[in-house]
């Protein structure tokens, strides 16, 4: 807390070279609980289910994150009601829930709010950049109106789409983060990773990074790239990383969309929390002070990297009244054997096995190449027929 009791703002932490824990991945979480359809992946539970992204929000929370985003991921109107995806609340409503969700959350403990805006179906149906912005302006006067902390433009596979979206979020006056959901490729347009950060630090970011599609050793990788680019051009920023909770050794410029297990068949990837504790230290010792997580991430996951950094950020999270240090709990265990694992050593040397004698360490990526312009991804508000599915079944197996 500042002086006098109020929260301080997001760019007075970073500025003192605070660690700002994020929080995790609300739409994979919540597919997983019933409350959010796999396919647009919208988050309509703000309004019809607001018991249970309060829950979530207060799990994050109770793990450590210093950030709750308000579940606004594809509430743009273009995506709400895009592919024959039915509503039965509006974009305004489904926003102005969300911000009060998260904020009601926030004020429990020191936690800031977060609104976040998305790529759009409109800038990938090749709209102009005015209809685009129109989009993410409607959007934004939620959040200002509901007074969120700052804004986060996420999810982002073409870094123009993200300069607009920052352009727009700048004109609020409150503190703009971006992330881009690339890898060490870059974008889907092949502009590197450092050139699209320097891109959006002139749009007016203060924070870049990368969020989403990629591992933690992948996208930390890549923000190195984006803070050595952003160096050279003698600009300055602050980084955020808050990459999936999934390994991706094996995909390509698309990240795991192009994987076949996704989004069903993902569990066998899921890092440990052993894996998140490496993570968050590699991160901060890359010079990373925004950390968190996007798809996959559970609670669990946040508390393991609030756990690592703990002597960095002075306190640990209320989960971890309930987590022994490296497994100390285990000491309390009724078998022997498993008294033995209470201990660092053997955590974090442990491979661990995947009981799937007959899978594949790695899987193939899909590799269609399809990106903005593309037929097949133009914004279409009647739902996909069984003509058009039939089409994209034979290319799913001539390219598998």
């Amino acid at each position: 807390m500042a002086p006098g009791g109020a929260k301080k703002n997001i760019l007075e932490r970073l500025d003192a070279g605070e660690v700002v824990l994020g929080d995790g991945g609300y739409v994979f979480e919540l597919e997983k609980r019933g409350y959010v359809k796999a396919g647009p992946w919208t988050p309509e539970a703000a309004s019809e289910h607001p018991e249970a992204v309060r829950q979530l929000h207060r799990e994050f929370l109770r793990a450590g994150a210093d950030i709750l985003q308000t579940f606004t991921f594809y509430a743009s109107d273009d995506k709400l009601e895009n592919r024959g995806n039915v509503q039965s609340f509006t974009g305004k409503q489904i926003n102005e829930a969300a911000c009060d969700l998260a904020r009601e959350v926030a004020d429990e403990g020191d936690a800031l709010v977060a609104g976040g805006i998305s790529q759009t179906p409109s800038y990938l149906s090749c709209k102009s950049e005015a209809e685009v912005k129109a989009i993410f302006m409607k959007q934004i006067e939620v959040y200002v109106q509901r007074k969120v902390d700052f804004l986060i433009a996420e999810y982002f596979e073409h870094v123009e789409e993200a300069e607009w979206a920052v352009q727009v979020l700048k004109t609020t006056g409150k503190p703009v983060a971006v992330t881009l959901c690339i890898g060490p490729e870059g974008d889907l347009n092949g502009v590197s990773p450092g050139d699209c950060a320097v891109r959006l630090v002139q749009a007016g970011a203060d924070i870049v990074g990368v969020n989403c599609h990629f591992d933690p050793v992948t996208a930390v990788k890549t923000v190195k790239m984006m803070m050595e680019g952003v160096g050279k051009a003698g600009l300055k920023a602050h980084y955020m990383v808050q990459p999936l909770a999934y390994h991706t050794p094996d995909c390509n410029c698309q990240g795991f969309i192009d994987l076949p297990e996704f989004p069903f068949a993902l569990e066998p990837r899921v890092l440990t929390r052993w894996d998140m504790q490496k993570y968050a230290r590699d991160a901060y010792d890359s010079g990373i002070r925004y950390i968190g997580g996007c798809c996959g991430f559970q609670p669990y996951h946040t508390r393991a990297l609030a756990e690592e950094l703990a002597a960095e950020r002075g306190f640990l999270p209320a989960a971890s009244e309930k987590h022994g240090s490296w497994g100390s709990g285990l000491e309390m265990h009724t078998k022997p054997w498993v008294r033995a694992r209470a201990r660092r050593d053997y955590w974090e040397k442990l491979p661990p096995a995947s009981g799937r004698p007959h899978c594949a360490s790695m899987s193939t990526p899909a590799g269609w190449g399809v990106t903005k312009g593309h037929a097949q991804l133009m914004q279409n508000k009647e739902p996909t027929t069984q003509d058009e599915l039939k089409v994209l079944f034979g290319k799913s197996v001539t390219n598998q």
